[in-house]
């Protein structure tokens, strides 16, 4: 009996380093893409936006998402790649501004009207000169990794710009 428990305290300390090596959420882990700048200051990032919106004579369309999102990661891929980038690019300066675990940017969430409590990604629209135009309300985006191209397509006709 001895052997065997040697050989479980063994396994159990074996078990327990790795889990102590693994990062604490693994979707967050060093390599991955990291699509929204978590070091960013979105407030001055938001004023790059709105003068080179200005300059370009386009709106500026405001996501709010996460690098651990799945949705977001999947709306950032249509709309940097695929048929949604011409769309996407053609009519927005888009600024990706990131949620953390719902504990960062949150002020600029709501200051802005988005609902983040009803999910991420969220978009809202605002005009050249900072005004927001319109938003979503209602999570319409947060199942982008399942939503057609059409489908977000839609939601983005829908919102004023």
């Amino acid at each position: 009996m001895n052997t065997l428990a040697t050989f479980f305290r063994s396994t159990a300390l074996a078990l327990g380093l790795a889990a102590a090596l693994v990062p604490a959420h693994a979707d967050e882990a060093p390599g991955k893409p990291q699509v929204y700048n978590e070091q960013a200051d979105a407030r001055a990032d938001l004023n790059q936006a709105l003068a080179q919106a200005n300059a370009q004579q386009r709106n500026v369309l405001v996501v709010f998402g996460a690098n651990w999102c799945g949705d977001c990661m999947a709306l950032d891929r249509k709309f940097s790649g695929g048929t949604l980038a011409g769309p996407v690019a053609k009519r927005f300066v888009v600024l990706k501004v990131n949620v953390g675990r719902f504990d960062k940017n949150t002020d600029l969430a709501a200051q802005m009207g988005v609902p983040l409590k009803k999910g991420i990604p969220a978009v809202a629209v605002l005009g050249r000169d900072g005004q927001v135009l319109s938003a979503t309300s209602g999570g319409e985006l947060a199942d982008a990794r399942n939503m057609g191209d059409d489908a977000v397509l839609k939601v983005l006709d829908g919102l004023k710009h």
